[in-house]
């Protein structure tokens, strides 16, 4: 799975970690990516997502059908 979020776009960001000696290793910090599925009453189906942890705090918010529209006018895929 890729850790991508459909809603938000968060993908991983690089950075390094630091030992007690100062030297610097490459590392990722991933966003929290869950695969969810939600009913879409409007297609009579349900849809699969990959999300982040405050992706479905915002779909919660805002209902699933204005989120799979907002998804769709990024141009991603449902």
């Amino acid at each position: 799975m890729s850790a991508h979020c459909q809603l938000t776009g968060a993908r991983p960001g690089f950075g390094n970690t630091v030992s007690h000696s100062h030297r610097r290793t490459s590392r990722r910090f991933d966003p929290n990516i869950q695969r969810k599925r939600y009913w879409l009453p409007s297609e009579s189906r349900y849809v699969r997502l990959t999300l982040s942890a405050r992706a479905i705090k915002a779909i919660d918010a805002m209902g699933i059908e204005s989120a799979v529209a907002r998804i769709r006018a990024r141009g991603g895929k449902v």
